[in-house]
């Protein structure tokens, strides 16, 4: 009698092949260097940066907006340079996404300065009149929960200590609340009198959208 007439050992013995051959093509392809690509030039979010992603998230931004260039012509012409492996080192989860009723966001970091990041979150349809996104203005209007800043980090293995995220929201708010922010214009204007000197939600959500593509621009430089 062949194996094939005795069905629990062969289920059994199937079994046994299929999670050899998942962990020997899946789990440890995982864990080898070469697809875990890395750059001197890519740096983890600061405490405040992954704040600003995390309301990103938790808004649906990635709904609309992809974070990937893809290596054609009419993309890079458009966006810049095309995504590399390690810019997503730190992208826990991803935000590649497959939708663009916005435009692609993976190189937005410093072609706009904050001042228009302001405006377009407060009303986008005050920067371009047929947007069809709505404003996020009230962002302004939340004081920034940064009680469980350090844990993020800390979980994520970002390697900060506890004084190092007190420092990056403290560097963060003092920029930002500084008399000669230069967008300290157009930030006034939309965050109450009582949070100018305060991070707001809109605060790190902009710190979070002008780090995206900021170290590879670096990288690409230095080449």
């Amino acid at each position: 009698m062949g194996i094939t007439s005795k069905p629990v050992v062969f289920a059994v013995l199937a079994a046994v092949v299929i999670l050899i051959g998942t962990t020997v093509t899946v789990f440890i392809p995982l864990l080898m260097p070469s697809t875990q690509p890395v750059s001197a030039y890519i740096k983890p979010y600061t405490a405040v940066e992954q704040e600003g992603r995390d309301i990103y998230m938790r808004e649906g931004c990635n709904n609309c907006h992809t974070q990937t260039v893809r290596p054609l012509r009419t993309e890079v012409l458009r966006y810049g340079e095309y995504s590399k492996p390690e810019e997503f080192a730190y992208d826990r989860p991803f935000l590649w996404g497959s939708r663009r009723t916005g435009p692609d966001l993976n190189r937005v970091g410093g072609k706009y300065p904050d001042s228009w990041h302001y405006k377009h979150l407060d009303s986008p349809q005050s920067m371009f009149e047929k947007s069809n996104m709505p404003p996020y203005g009230w962002l302004a209007k939340n004081r920034l929960d940064i009680q469980y800043s350090f844990k993020k980090t800390s979980t994520l293995g970002y390697g900060y200590s506890e004084s190092d995220v007190h420092k990056q929201i403290d560097q963060y708010r003092a920029t930002v609340t500084d008399d000669n922010y230069p967008s300290k214009e157009s930030r006034s204007k939309v965050t109450p009198r009582e949070l100018q000197k305060e991070l707001t939600e809109m605060d790190a959500l902009i710190a979070y959208l002008q780090k995206l593509g900021r170290d590879v621009k670096m990288m690409e430089a230095a080449k």
